[in-house]
Formats: C-alpha cells, sequence, structure tokens
C-alpha cells in the first residue's frame, strides 16, 4: 500500500533565521537609500537656487537693479485714520505693505510664477496693488507656498507660518540698520543713511537699491543669498531666536558688541536645542522662514556673522527683526550659497570665520575695514577689498 508523500514545511527556527537575514540587509540598505533620496533632495535644492539666480540676472537685465529687499508701498490713510498713512514700519495693514517686501517678491514673474505675480501686482478682493503687510494670513499670494523657494529636504509646513522660504538675501556682516536701511521707522526720512552706509554691506542693501556695480569685490566673491532651514516649532537654535523674558535680554547692544551671546543657552546633552529655562520666542509666528514675501532678517535676511548653522541671537523685538541671522539647512555638514555670479557652492559649518565674538561694524566703529568674521565674512561683503583667490 502507498502512502502519499508529507510535504515538508519551514520549521520555527528557518523562519527566524530568514527573517533575521532579512533584518540585517534592511538595515545595511535603509542608510544607503537614504543617503540616496537625500543626495537627490540636496541636487533639487541646488537647483533651486540656481533658478533663484538666473531670476536674479534676469531682473538686473531688465531693470538695471537688483530686486528691492524691503520695497512695496506706503499704506493710504483712511477716514478714521485708523490704518493707513506712515506708521511704524513694524505694524499691520490691509491698505498697503509699509516696504516690507522681500527681494523674492519680485523674482515671482522670472521663476515661471507669473499668475501669482498678477494677484500681487493688481488690487484684488479689497486689497491695493502689491497688497498688505506680509503678515495677512487671508491674502492669498502671502499664504502660498512656491516650491521653487522650498529645499526639499525641509519639512517645515502649516501654521502658524504663512508660505515659506529657505532662500534669503544676504546683507553682509552686521545686523545693524538690517530692518529700515537708510529709513526711519515710518520709512518717511532717511535720516540713517550714514549708519546704513557704514554697516549695509552685502549684496542686497535693505530698503535700499543695490547694482551688480556695486560689487567691487566681484560677483563671484561675493554671496548673492544663502540657505535658511524653516522652524519646526522644537526650539532648534537655527531656527527661532533667544531671549530671556524675564529680564529682556539681550539689548541691542550687547549682541551688537558680541554677536556669541546667546551660545550658551542651549541643552548641554542637545546643543543644537534652545534649554527650556529661557524663552525661545515672544512671538509664536516669528520662526525662521515662516514668510517668504516679508523682508525682515527672521523670514528672509541671512548674515556672514556666526558661521553656518550657528544659533539666531539678538534682541528680539516685538517684530523678530533684531537679531544675528546666520545661515542653515537640513543637509548634513552646511549650506548652499548663491554667489553673485549666479553660481550655487556649498559651504561647510566648518568654513573659516574669524573672531566670532567681535564687535560689529557700524558707523564710526570698524567702517570700511576689512570683515572682522575671516573668509565667512569677507565672502559675505562686497566692496571691503576681500577678492578670494583660492577655491572655497
Amino acid at each position: 500500500m502507498n502512502h502519499p508523500a508529507h510535504r515538508r514545511g519551514f520549521t520555527l527556527v528557518e523562519l527566524l533565521v530568514v527573517i533575521a537575514i532579512i533584518g540585517v540587509l534592511v538595515g545595511l540598505l535603509l542608510p544607503a537609500v537614504q543617503a540616496a533620496r537625500e543626495a537627490a533632495r540636496r541636487m533639487s535644492c541646488s537647483n533651486n537656487f540656481k533658478q533663484i539666480g538666473l531670476a536674479i540676472h534676469n531682473y538686473h537685465s531688465a531693470y538695471k537693479q537688483l530686486p528691492t529687499h524691503g520695497s512695496g508701498t506706503q499704506p493710504l490713510a483712511d477716514a478714521a485714520g485708523t490704518d493707513g498713512g506712515p506708521w511704524r514700519a513694524w505694524r499691520s495693514s490691509n491698505k498697503g505693505n509699509r516696504y516690507r517686501l522681500s527681494m523674492l517678491v519680485g523674482l515671482t514673474p522670472f521663476i515661471e510664477q507669473q499668475a501669482i505675480w498678477e494677484q500681487i501686482s493688481n488690487p484684488t478682493a479689497g486689497y491695493p496693488a502689491m497688497g498688505p503687510t506680509p503678515d495677512v494670513l487671508a491674502y492669498d499670494p502671502w499664504a502660498t507656498s512656491i516650491p521653487g523657494f522650498r529645499c526639499p529636504s525641509d519639512p517645515g509646513t502649516g501654521l502658524p507660518s504663512l508660505g515659506r522660504t529657505n532662500y534669503a538675501a544676504c546683507v553682509g556682516d552686521s545686523m545693524i540698520a538690517a530692518n529700515n536701511g537708510p529709513w526711519d521707522g515710518d520709512r518717511t526720512v532717511k535720516d540713517n543713511a550714514e549708519d546704513a552706509r557704514a554697516s549695509n554691506r552685502g549684496f542686497f542693501k535693505p530698503v535700499d537699491v543695490s547694482k551688480f556695480r556695486d560689487c567691487l569685490d566681484g560677483l563671484s566673491n561675493t554671496i548673492a543669498a544663502g540657505e535658511i532651514a524653516t522652524d519646526l516649532g522644537d526650539s532648534d537654535k537655527r531656527t527661532v531666536g533667544w531671549r530671556n523674558n524675564s529680564d529682556k535680554s539681550p539689548t541691542w547692544g550687547q549682541v551688537r558688541n558680541n554677536p556669541t551671546l546667546c551660545m550658551d543657552k542651549t541643552i548641554p546633552e542637545r546643543p543644537q536645542f534652545w534649554d527650556a529655562h529661557w524663552t525661545a520666542n515672544v512671538n509664536s509666528s516669528q520662526g525662521r522662514g515662516y514668510k517668504w514675501a516679508d523682508f525682515q532678517p527672521v523670514y528672509s535676511q541671512c548674515m556672514t556673522i556666526l558661521p553656518p548653522n550657528r544659533e539666531l541671537c539678538g534682541a528680539y523685538n516685538s517684530a523678530g527683526t533684531t537679531l544675528v541671522a546666520t545661515m542653515s539647512s537640513r543637509h548634513q555638514g552646511g549650506v548652499h550659497v548663491l554667489m553673485g555670479d549666479g553660481a550655487v557652492k556649498f559651504i561647510t559649518d566648518s568654513i573659516e570665520a574669524g573672531e566670532q565674538s567681535h564687535r560689529q561694524i557700524y558707523l564710526g566703529k570698524g567702517e570700511g575695514e576689512q570683515s572682522p568674521y575671516g573668509l565667512w565674512g569677507a565672502l559675505g561683503t562686497r566692496a571691503a577689498k576681500e577678492v578670494i583667490n583660492e577655491e572655497f
């Protein structure tokens, strides 16, 4: 009598061995896959920056100047006198933008965003041409996220931000006059012109006209714009400023005289994050890169004072304007920068940055001198006779 053959299955030990082998293979392959994905995202980020560089050159060719970082309109006074007319630039308004538009706004028609430029440049839905101040959430263009202004490696999205940006205008190696340029706070009188001339040494001059011919050091030696990481609400020292609200420190003068003042306020075990003992922000809407249309330092400016991926530090006032705002990114080890000639380079965190605690340059204090912040500072200034003759 023939007995049917017994079908042999996998034993428990064999199954466990197979699972273990699969686990080992996944463990070996996953880092490589993640690295490949990040390499692709980094390349996409670089390409975005190249398009912005091309847009800057096309804009200059069309208008014989750079897009002004801090441009726009003054609100017209209403009958009640409650909204329009000259007023402090940080005050919100639906009737004009108080000259707070970033250089990115002017670039929109040059990066295939003609539709959004048409919305901005024409009166719409009760708002004037060029829109309200860039903090008005109800104005659709300001809340729109433009892919060309975003780095794929940055996961930031959603409120309390409006449309985010990962690319910021470089204003040089000093935070002095970065929020008003040569103007007073109402944008009515150029009573700060001398201080702005001494301090605003970067490719872009805040609330003032800039041209290629201003770059006496050469376009290839001057950083036009830098990458910034946007805030994720996690007290990252790179994306939100530090402030001790109990004694209102640091003051503007303290940070002016020592840009490294905040460096010891992080968690010792997690040095990239602020210690919870300190208040990391005075307004939840003042995260880094939160408003692509707003020219203010925390949103779309960068400086070459502290090296890349160092902390934000400043007299973090109600408008979030006065601070040392360096570059940062979600890439490993450094940031992308856009040079004046349109080249995109990757700068490591370890770039030579001179004496980082040195007093910043302002009127009567070091004006006209070479940057105290080494190679990093030299790359950020346009006309301090600092020509870099080697690859960096």
